[in-house]
């Protein structure tokens, strides 16, 4: 693959105090993924090179810029997102100046998505107590990249080579799942799922099956009136559509069961009834997904995990996972986006020859 054609992932570098910046350099040390792409990690070289050195990365070399225009296509990027100077790395503490660092390079990373000059963006897990400020008041970055994007599109949507879950509410307390559940959401949730999987990850005709809310999917009433009067509604409704979709289904039978395995992906009506059994069943090489962007965005399945920050103990396949699915999503739309415009052009010269013999 031609320099010029490698796909530009951005990598931005979350908190330093967890283990985000060893499994970025546990996937990209080595040069291993340069073959394929051009990694950009959007944090500091000082904190690098420290994780660096405590991984015996002795032969490795990175290429350190002020800005995405220097980007040297043979090397492991990293942009300085602030004056590092003074940055202490703590591992597993939560301190202002890591919360401070992630803020700086996710907004800076994302203003490089935006701008197009990145093909896709990586985000190592964040903090979500120490990154909150006044530029940054989300649960998450989901939230954050909705409003930086100016959607209410944004999906959650956890993938893996077997399994691929979406939910209706994301970071939302358990309280006000029920209030914020209607026919309307559920729609446009089968919706983005349904146009993700066609247009990033090549599924022609997919089949998504959707959970109940209530244990037992309600018991007909019994345990719950929500399956009858606004997931069953919204599935009718979205059935004629010819979408082809089913449920709503108990989610403990479903997985219990591996009923997952007969579809394409499954929608959860919220938080941990998907991403519990998500994350159980592929914990390594699960993906966080923003559907329904107009960029691409992905992130490892896990947390900071302060508990074993700084000790050479953290599996990098989640985040090799993460760049691997952003390389081919990129290049899917790239190409769906290539096939349109061909058959908007044999359109118009069909078009062009038909007025020409009138």
């Amino acid at each position: 693959m031609s320099e010029q054609h490698k796909p530009v992932i951005g990598i931005s570098i979350g908190d330093i105090n967890g283990i985000g910046p060893e499994v970025i350099l546990k996937a990209v040390g080595g040069n291993r993924l340069n073959k394929i792409c051009t990694p950009v990690i959007y944090g500091s070289g000082k904190v690098i090179n420290r994780y660096r050195q405590q991984l015996e990365l002795k032969d490795w070399q990175f290429f350190t810029i002020q800005k995405i225009e220097q980007i040297n296509h043979k090397q492991v990027n990293v942009i300085n997102c602030i004056n590092d100077q003074n940055l202490e790395v703590q591992p597993g503490k939560t301190t202002p100046e890591a919360g401070k660092l992630a803020f700086e390079a996710l907004k800076r990373s994302v203003a490089d998505l935006k701008a197009g000059k990145i093909d896709a963006l990586v985000t190592a897990p964040v903090s979500k107590h120490n990154i909150q400020s006044e530029e940054f008041q989300f649960p998450g970055h989901t939230e954050f990249l909705a409003k930086e994007f100016e959607t209410d599109d944004a999906l959650m949507f956890m993938v893996s080579e077997q399994l691929k879950v979406g939910v209706v509410t994301g970071h939302l307390p358990l309280d006000q799942v029920k209030r914020k559940i209607n026919k309307e959401l559920i729609i446009k949730k089968i919706e983005q799922i349904h146009t993700s999987l066609k247009r990033d990850f090549s599924i022609q005709k997919p089949r998504i099956a959707v959970l109940g809310l209530n244990p037992h999917a309600g018991e007909n009433g019994l345990l719950g009136n929500e399956e009858k009067e606004i997931i069953q509604p919204a599935l009718a409704e979205i059935k004629k559509k010819g979408t082809l979709v089913f449920g709503p289904f108990p989610a403990d039978g479903f997985f219990g069961t591996a009923s997952w395995k007969q579809y394409d992906a499954v929608l959860a009506m919220y938080h941990d009834q998907g991403l519990m059994p998500f994350k159980m069943l592929a914990f390594e090489n699960g993906v966080n997904f923003t559907a329904a962007l107009p960029k691409v965005r992905t992130s490892p399945d896990h947390g900071t995990a302060y508990d074993i920050a700084g000790k050479n103990q953290a599996d990098e396949t989640s985040m090799i996972q993460a760049i691997y699915t952003a390389i081919d999503v990129a290049k899917n739309r790239t190409q769906l986006e290539e096939l349109e415009l061909n058959s908007l052009k044999k359109k118009n010269i069909v078009l062009k020859e038909a007025s020409m013999e009138d």
